[in-house]
Parts: structure tokens; C-alpha cells; sequence
């Protein structure tokens, strides 16, 4: 699945080819990519043509392109999802669901929704334009310049929940993911299973600012690519899973201790850490 930094990858690039682009016609060609569109394909078709694209903003792992009458193309890559901007006369791709075919686009391109899981997904959200009310719930995440650390601090901290868990609750903070939890976790020395009211308010602080280093490291890589599904909307695949330190990596040495680097089954994936720089958190001692 993609991570935010791969997100933000794709919406800068929406927001340098698309823009100011106006929709000529849409092909729904699979319905389940906009199953979630209450118009259903025919309508979210008719939402959409004639509109002008007219910025492109992102909370957590969900995309949108606000649109001139003030709703939004909302999108979640899902597991495999890709938005490339493709010239006129392109030979579809095998997975290609959805196609915008645009007016005034950055070299006459159309926009292609290509989802080989269908897992991801597009709707028209109403009023959506400066935020969809689908996703109004979702935190802020920590490369958002209104993300407020006190407040995400103190709510860390007010919880007994592990901090990985917490990491990765969209209604606390967004678009973190599991690979960089594993990362900043190992840049803070911290196991994911340290309860949140066990770690300082320093150390919180701490591990959001290793969040944002990694995220902005991975951003300015083009993002992580475990998937040969992944790429941006030029079809072009990240490569910061070069530079890291614990996920994926497990019997590696430990870049900092060269202990070899443990994993274990976490919510249905994979926790990796290390076991000398990340110790596992004493158990609470139960009252007699």
C-alpha cells in the first residue's frame, strides 16, 4: 500500500499536470472503483464533466482535486491504486477502471485511475473542495504545517494504548503507515509496544519530529517502494527503501548496535526492531 510520503508524491504531481484542466468526458469502465459514489457511474460521470480541476490537497493517505463548483474528486489509492497522467492516444493500461479525459491539461494528458486490486476507489464528495466531509475525521499528519504536536502529545500520553498502535490511528494522526512507525520508532529508540503514558513528553516529541524526518527523507526520494505496483502519475517507482533502518530488514545487523534486526506479527503485518537499541517494555506490575 502506498505510504503518505508516496501520496504527496502523486498530488504534487496532479497539481503540476492537471490543474486549471477541464473535464471533456469520463469512462467508468469498471463499477467498483466508484462504489462509493452514491450517483453510482453513470452519475459520478455526470458530476465530473464539465468541471474544472482547480487545486489538488491531500489529508493523510486520501487525495482530492477540488473542482469550480465546490465539490471534489476524492481518491484513496487503496492497496495498488495508481492516478497517471497519460497523452491523448495512449494504449490503455491492462488495469485501467476509470479515465477523465481533460481539456487544458499540462501537454493534452487525461487523467487514468488504474487499480489492478480495486481496492482504492473515486467519488464525487459535495461541498468537498476545501475538505470532504469523508474523511473530516482523519487527523492531521506530521507534514501538514497545521499539525498541532502539543495537542497530539498530550493525547499520546493520556492513553495506555501501545505507541505503535497509536502511530497508526487515523483519528489521531494520519498517513504515518507501518513502515515509517518501524522507522521513526528505531530513529527514537522506542519498542512499538511502550504503552503511551510510559514515555515523556521529550520522548514523544522526539519521535514525531523522527516521523516527519522520515517522511520528509522519503518524500524527497519519491517515496518507498516495496510494490512494483506503486509508482507517481509519470510511472515512475520510489526508491527510498534503500535507506532503511529496521523495516524489512530482519537478521540484518542494526545500523547503530549491529544486533540483528527482529520481527514479529503485528495486526495482521509485520513490526520490525531492534532488540538492543529498542528494548521490550517491561510488563505492568498487577496490584496484590
Amino acid at each position: 500500500m502506498p505510504e503518505l510520503p508516496e501520496v504527496e508524491v502523486v498530488r504534487a504531481g496532479l497539481e503540476r499536470h492537471v490543474l486549471g484542466a477541464r473535464v471533456l468526458g469520463v469512462d467508468v469502465l469498471h463499477p467498483r472503483p466508484v462504489r462509493r459514489d452514491p450517483r453510482g457511474p453513470e452519475g459520478f460521470a455526470a458530476a465530473l464533466v464539465g468541471r474544472t480541476l482547480t487545486e489538488a490537497r491531500r489529508r493523510g493517505k486520501y487525495l482530492w482535486l477540488a473542482l469550480d463548483d465546490g465539490d471534489a474528486l476524492l481518491a484513496h489509492l487503496g492497496m495498488s491504486g495508481q492516478l497517471l497522467v497519460q497523452p491523448d492516444g495512449v494504449a490503455p493500461e491492462r488495469h485501467l477502471r476509470v479515465r477523465l479525459r481533460l481539456e487544458g491539461a499540462a501537454e493534452g494528458r487525461h487523467l487514468h485511475f488504474v487499480d489492478q486490486r480495486m481496492f482504492g476507489g473515486l467519488m464525487v464528495s459535495a461541498g468537498g473542495a476545501v475538505l470532504p466531509p469523508e474523511i473530516a475525521h482523519i487527523g492531521r499528519d506530521p507534514l501538514d504545517p497545521l499539525f498541532d504536536l502539543d495537542d497530539v502529545v498530550r493525547r499520546v500520553r493520556g492513553r495506555t494504548v501501545a505507541i505503535k498502535r497509536q502511530l497508526l490511528d487515523q483519528n489521531l494522526v494520519s498517513g504515518i503507515g507501518n513502515i515509517y512507525a518501524d522507522e521513526a520508532l528505531w530513529r527514537a529508540r522506542v519498542h512499538g509496544e511502550r504503552p503511551g503514558d510510559r514515555l515523556t513528553r521529550a520522548q514523544v516529541v522526539e519521535l514525531f519530529g523522527h516521523a516527519r524526518d522520515v517522511m520528509s527523507d522519503a518524500l524527497a526520494q519519491g517515496g518507498t517502494s516495496f510494490d512494483a505496483l506503486y509508482v507517481n502519475v509519470n510511472g515512475e517507482s520510489g526508491y527510498f527503501d534503500r535507506s532503511l533502518h529496521a523495516y524489512g530488514r530482519e537478521g540484518e545487523p542494526c545500523d547503530r548496535c549491529a544486533r540483528p534486526i527482529r520481527r514479529v506479527a503485528f495486526m495482521n503485518r509485520s513490526s520490525f526492531f531492534c532488540p538492543g537499541c529498542q528494548p521490550v517494555p517491561r510488563r505492568r506490575s498487577v496490584p496484590r
